[in-house]
């Protein structure tokens, strides 16, 4: 699998996928206060979903502190489900948000990962200019929904 550690973002920021330097309480904090699709969503489910993703965090160079966090359900094959996307709102507008997402497309493409999807209601031109487009034939996909606490936006 490509190493993602350490790679250059904006000017003054790197990022990581090293699990070790992902600050969970704050990852935690951004959704359940602040991301529409996770307001209110428990520090137990934040903490499961770490566990189980491949996950993508920003940092300040100088200071180590985390300012941005992705998430990314895979099988390292053929399949990811892009998810938790999220710039702190005080290092918004310095391109990490499609440097963090470029940064996911590029860890995951040389593992032959066929389809990256994604839900978002409002940052399609963030998504567009990595790659992404709608569903060519979005009445072949269905989904299952269960009730509960996360079922806000995604």
């Amino acid at each position: 699998m490509s190493d993602t550690n350490g790679r250059p973002a904006a000017d003054g920021y790197e990022i990581s996928t090293d699990p070790s330097r992902i600050d969970a309480a704050r990852v935690h904090h951004w959704l359940s206060t602040d991301a529409y699709w996770a307001l209110g969503r428990s520090r137990e489910t934040q903490d499961r979903a770490i566990a189980g993703s491949l996950n993508f965090g920003a940092y300040e160079t100088a200071s180590g502190a985390q300012v941005a966090y992705a998430r990314v359900i895979t099988d390292h094959a053929t399949f990811a489900w892009l998810c938790d996307v999220y710039v702190d709102r005080s290092a918004r507008g310095k391109g990490l948000g499609t440097a963090l997402v470029t940064a996911v497309r590029d860890h995951l493409a040389p593992l032959g990962v066929r389809r990256i999807l994604l839900a978002t209601h409002d940052a399609h031109g963030v998504y567009e200019k990595i790659g992404f487009t709608s569903l060519d034939k979005p009445e072949q996909w269905m989904a299952l929904h269960f009730p509960g606490e996360d079922t806000r936006g995604e």
